[in-house]
């Protein structure tokens, strides 16, 4: 069984807070457009949370849903004063998993990317990362 970490954190203006529990392995850096234009940066740093593990415990974000590059429909999730990004889901009342925002996230110097998806659209500019997988496209 993969070792967990718990974690919590909030938006930058503290009216959504949260916590969970991941598996570390699970960080990753995306660079699809989607990512790279909801961050207004490069790329996105996600942490992949299980559904059962995350709970919002203060507050409520504004939710909308997008469809990806992939073709999923996800969930974004922000606070709605401050305008920070939370976390991407699945639809439904119980996703599977959340895609939360590493940069919200207290413990995020703990938090070293495993795995880059989406390679392909990496602008030109950015190093190369030390990332144990590295995918061209997302992962189903």
């Amino acid at each position: 069984m993969p070792e967990t970490m718990k974690i919590d954190g909030s938006c930058h203006c503290g009216e959504i807070e949260y916590e969970g529990e991941l598996d570390p392995s699970k960080v990753g850096i995306c660079h699809c457009h989607d990512c790279q234009s909801l961050s207004a940066s490069a790329y996105r740093t996600v942490a992949v949370v299980a559904g059962d593990a995350f709970k919002i415990t203060k507050g409520t974000p504004k939710e909308y849903l997008k469809v990806a590059e992939s073709g999923n429909q996800r969930v974004q999730a922000f606070c709605g004063t401050c305008g920070s990004g939370i976390y991407s889901a699945d639809v439904g009342d119980n996703p599977f998993t959340y895609a939360v925002r590493v940069g919200t996230i207290r413990q995020r110097a703990e938090l070293v990317p495993k795995f880059e998806l989406w390679r392909e659209s990496a602008l030109s500019w950015l190093p190369e990362f030390d990332c144990q997988k590295k995918f061209d496209k997302g992962v189903k």
